[in-house]
């Protein structure tokens, strides 16, 4: 199963894009201080509120420990309670009690300019409660018609290892409705037809499956967000490739990272921000654009490739093939001179390719510039070709090895 190595999982969480803004959530804001700058120094102000924002609870005390000390302050029409005159310095703490429940506030301290504002909300526990027990009776309900889409914070991401390009998708299939959807059928994936390793990755739903090329996410989707993690490798043997892909559903944020290596570069028309981060020692070059449609396809060109020539795998072929040739020119030609020119082709043999693989190391490495490069490979593998041409041939006295 493939894996996220720890550099980009870094990137990918240092690099997050905030989805739209929503309301902020109640829980997170109750009894927690925040600065207020336009609030006269020495000033608290704190407002009361019933299970969510804007439901203000008016007329009602609110009590301030001050160094021991209590002040309390009634709440106007819009729930807050004013304190002023307050010692810059001092440990403060808000409280209240509404329908039996003792509210409390963090303690801070108040600052040397300006004031505090914070939130009491009364009733979240029991607000939650009947939020999960509505979710819990609306998922239970049968699918209905609808639409799901690729959250905001899907990740197209890529690396290299050992030269070989992966690819990772983290999706993110949205329901934002209460009661299961069903799409009308299964969302499928189409990967460029040249992938090969093609998996999904630890967390993945269990609605997901991989076949060859294509990834199905069978329905209906529940409400939320049904987790997707496929992982493939993508071969490549040039310095330069286009991926596109399409998506069976809308998405709402394109953010692809891709790491990098000498001067890769990533150009997309769907990607016009980029940046670089640093994360474990590696660098990544990271790119978002706005939504996609359903079926709209991405695409993206990478240049500047790490690759492997084929030479050397060509040179593998060869190899096979020279061995088979010198098979069945030993079943026709006598002992003696089988023994001596199979000699003589393996011994020279052995040495060319010997040397092309070292030519391959030092071009790779930059030891060799690339006309230097292409000169000597095709010194070698020309007289590779006049070996491979004596065997056709038969026997024959042969030629001199040719250095790199």
């Amino acid at each position: 199963m493939k894996q996220l190595t720890f550099g980009l999982a870094l990137v990918l969480a240092a690099g997050q894009i905030a989805s739209a803004q929503q309301m902020p959530d109640p829980s997170q804001m109750a009894g927690v201080p925040l600065p207020a700058p336009e609030l006269g120094t020495g000033t608290v102000s704190v407002r009361l509120m019933r299970e969510q924002i804007g439901n203000n609870i008016a007329d009602h005390q609110v009590t301030l420990k001050v160094a021991g000390e209590s002040k309390t302050a009634t709440t106007d029409a819009q729930g807050r309670a004013l304190f002023s005159g307050i010692a810059p310095g001092s440990t403060v703490q808000a409280e209240a009690t509404v329908d039996g429940e003792a509210l409390q506030s963090r303690e801070f301290t108040v600052p040397a300019a300006g004031g505090i504002r914070v939130a009491l909300i009364a009733g979240l526990q029991a607000a939650a409660a009947r939020e999960r027990a509505a979710a819990e009776s609306a998922a239970k309900e049968p699918p209905r018609p609808g639409m799901v889409v690729f959250g905001g914070e899907s990740r197209i991401i890529a690396e290299f290892q050992d030269d070989n390009l992966q690819i990772f998708y983290i999706l993110d299939i949205v329901n934002g409705a209460r009661t299961p959807i069903d799409t009308g059928g299964p969302l499928v994936i189409e990967l460029p037809r040249t992938v090969t390793s093609a998996s999904l990755m630890e967390g993945s739903s269990r609605l997901a499956s991989v076949n060859g090329h294509r990834v199905t996410i069978t329905g209906p989707f529940p409400p939320g967000t049904t987790a997707v993690q496929v992982g493939y490798t993508l071969p490549h043997d040039s310095d330069s490739l286009t991926i596109e892909q399409a998506w069976p559903a809308p998405m709402e944020n394109v953010f692809v990272a891709v790491q990098k290596i000498g001067d890769l570069k990533m150009v997309s028309p769907q990607l016009p921000e980029q940046q670089e981060a640093e994360a474990n020692g590696q660098k990544f070059v990271m790119a978002r654009g706005s939504r996609l449609n359903g079926n709209q396809p991405l695409s993206v060109t990478l240049s500047g490739l790490p690759h492997r020539s084929r030479v050397v795998r060509n040179a593998g072929v060869a190899v096979a093939a020279l061995a088979l040739v010198l098979g069945c020119w030993a079943a026709f030609t006598g002992p003696s001179a089988r023994t001596e020119q199979a000699s003589q082709l393996t011994a020279r043999r052995e040495k060319l390719f010997a040397q092309l693989v070292n030519l391959e190391q030092q071009h790779r490495s930059g030891k060799l510039d690339n006309q230097r490069y292409a000169t000597k490979r095709q010194t070698i593998v020309t007289e590779l070709e006049r070996v491979f041409g004596e065997l056709d041939r038969g026997p024959s006295t042969g030629g001199e090895d040719v250095a790199a």
